[in-house]
């Protein structure tokens, strides 16, 4: 199965959906908790590059994280740090919006 049979079959099955476009006009695709049970491997190989990316901008000193009073991590990123996250293919969420599948 090509990269393009398997991004619509994961779409088909809901383990990725289409969360919108990008000011290049490239689609943004979200992978879904529903991909923690049907595709458990995508969502393993998600996980590991999200967290690998994030160690990477804090080594970097490009985020910092601290802890609010109920011991919840916040995270702040530098205006450096959301640029090369962008590049890692990491979404900028707005955190007092809503947040999809959350």
């Amino acid at each position: 199965m090509d990269s393009e049979d398997r991004m619509e079959y994961y779409i088909s099955i809901g383990a990725i959906e289409l969360a919108g476009m990008d000011e290049d006009g490239e689609f943004i695709f979200n992978i879904t908790d529903r991909a923690k049970v049907l595709v458990p491997d995508l969502w393993k190989a998600h996980q590991e590059h999200v967290d690998e990316s994030l160690i990477e901008l804090y080594n970097k000193g490009l985020i910092s994280v601290t802890y609010n009073e109920d011991l919840e991590a916040v995270i702040e990123m530098s205006d450096e740090g959301k640029k090369m996250a962008k590049e890692f293919g990491l979404i900028e969420m707005d955190l007092d919006t809503d947040i999809p599948n959350d």
